[in-house]
């Protein structure tokens, strides 16, 4: 039976990277820090960490212990969260990552919203480019777009959205035309890409005819860069095409500082997905906001907010 306590300090000694700031983090002693480590160790017959004067490394034994402690600690805390609301309604920490753009469009408002519901559970809310581990990150929630690669993770649709390719009226006049009618002509476009999508110039495009083709672009992208908000930017800075989402450019788009290409072609709809950690036991809080969110999505698809 592994002592929950002292997997609590293993973990906070990982993280810190010494028994000192692990001892600080904790509140206790650093003569008490590594005796706990020392029993554990004992207990367990295996070196979990290596010493050195001013830092401790994790041995490969120690990683592997490292993720099952989380997932344990994890575990532990939502059992007690859902005894918890039994009573008093939910409570604890909702960790939750999303990407800065959809983040600040839809879930922060979300969670302003969840949090005034609930106003015992702390939100902590990440944003990342990134698509984080959700175990080591310790996040109970991430929202993910575009296509779902297989996980481990569970899963829920919340929505899907359209992409399509956009371009400034600046840049249009370089071509000496202020419409792009053929996807032909679209191949041959400067193209601004996004650097963490596997072929960011390939696409399936739904013709208006019905034909399912493959569209691909002539030259390979001239800037490349890791969040749609710098797609967008650059792209109204004139600097070429990009494929961008929907609910990110319809305002420009109707401004008309960005004009949608080839309206009536089709590239692949995208998902809205609320991922979290495949675990024996998901929490309320868990459930209760995906269902929050999704129930909020829905209500801005159909246009009334008021709910």
């Amino acid at each position: 039976m592994i002592n929950m306590q002292r997997a609590a300090i293993f973990v906070a000694v990982v993280e810190a990277g010494s028994f000192t700031d692990a001892a600080q983090t904790l509140g206790l002693t650093k003569a008490v820090v590594s005796s706990n480590i020392k029993m554990l160790e004992k207990e367990l017959g295996v070196s979990l960490l290596s010493r050195s004067t001013r830092h401790v490394s994790t041995t490969d034994t120690g990683v592997r212990f490292y993720q099952h402690c989380l997932c344990l600690l994890q575990d532990a805390e939502r059992v007690l969260d859902d005894i918890r609301s039994d009573h008093s309604g939910l409570s604890g920490s909702l960790r939750i990552t999303t990407t800065s753009e959809y983040g600040v469009r839809v879930v922060v408002p979300a969670l302003a919203a969840f949090s005034a519901c609930h106003p015992q559970v702390r939100i902590q809310h990440v944003s990342s480019s990134q698509n984080d581990n959700l175990i080591s990150g310790r996040f109970d929630v991430a929202i993910r777009l575009g296509h779902l690669a297989d996980s481990s993770y569970h899963a829920r649709l919340i929505d899907r959205f359209d992409i399509y390719p956009v371009a400034s009226p600046d840049y249009l006049n370089t071509l000496g035309e202020m419409y792009v009618a053929e996807l032909a002509q679209l191949a041959r476009a400067k193209w601004i890409a996004h650097s963490r999508l596997s072929t960011p110039l390939s696409w399936q495009v739904t013709t208006p005819e019905g034909e399912n083709v493959v569209f691909s672009a002539h030259n390979p992208a001239t800037i490349m860069t890791d969040s749609a908000s710098s797609l967008l930017s650059f792209t109204l800075e004139g600097a070429g095409v990009a494929i961008l989402p929907g609910w990110l450019v319809k305002d420009e788009v109707a401004k008309g500082n960005l004009v949608r290409l080839l309206p009536d072609h089709h590239f692949p709809r995208q998902g809205i997905y609320a991922l979290y950690p495949n675990t024996r036991h998901v929490p309320e809080k868990v459930r209760a906001f995906i269902d929050f969110l999704q129930s909020r999505v829905e209500n801005m698809d159909t246009g009334d907010m008021s709910s």
